[in-house]
């Protein structure tokens, strides 16, 4: 790994770090691409200032929370293929979402899987999070079999503020997870 970020998590095939400024072209590769964004954002395309501001939202939540969606490399090639991680959800109460986008050419092969399998194992082992929710844009039908293969259960619908859309939201408490 030739990344100077600090490592959080290492799975099989995966390789988790922090995002730093320096970040900008790996935002622009995720955020930037309307067939990721689609599942995330009301628009279909973020604005370069957007990805900017996503960019640092999530070196700030870093820094202040310790958690982020952090970026996701393969660990054989150093190859950056998305982000996935944790972000306050109500903190009071120890509850954290679990997030995870792909770039494109990454759908399909199982990694969003791996890397939201460790993640959990990490919020729940390291992080001693009470419970973990996740939603996942509707019509995005491999998230919904993720989630469901973890043990998250199906609480209820919500309305996502970014997309407009009625997103299926879901819970998982520490005694429920498919290891």
């Amino acid at each position: 790994m030739n990344r100077k970020q600090t490592k959080i998590l290492e799975t099989q095939r995966l390789v988790f770090t922090t995002w730093d400024e320096g970040d900008r072209a790996l935002a622009f590769a995720l955020w930037g691409d309307h067939e990721v964004t689609r599942w995330v954002s009301g628009n279909e395309v973020l604005s370069e200032d957007e990805v900017e501001a996503r960019l640092t939202q999530e070196i700030e939540r870093e820094k202040q929370e310790g958690v982020q969606y952090w970026p996701l490399f393969q660990k054989e090639s150093d190859v950056f293929i998305g982000c996935c991680g944790l972000c306050p959800y109500d903190p009071e109460e120890n509850i954290y979402e679990l997030g995870f986008l792909l770039t494109r050419d990454h759908w399909g092969q199982g990694y969003a899987q791996e890397a939201a399998q460790a993640v959990v194992r990490y919020a729940f082992d390291k992080l001693e999070v009470a419970t973990l929710v996740a939603s996942h844009h509707p019509d995005n039908e491999a998230a919904c079999h993720i989630l469901s293969q973890l043990g998250f259960e199906q609480m209820h619908e919500r309305r996502d503020e970014a997309t407009g859309v009625m997103k299926p939201f879901y819970r998982l408490r520490k005694n429920n997870t498919a290891r």
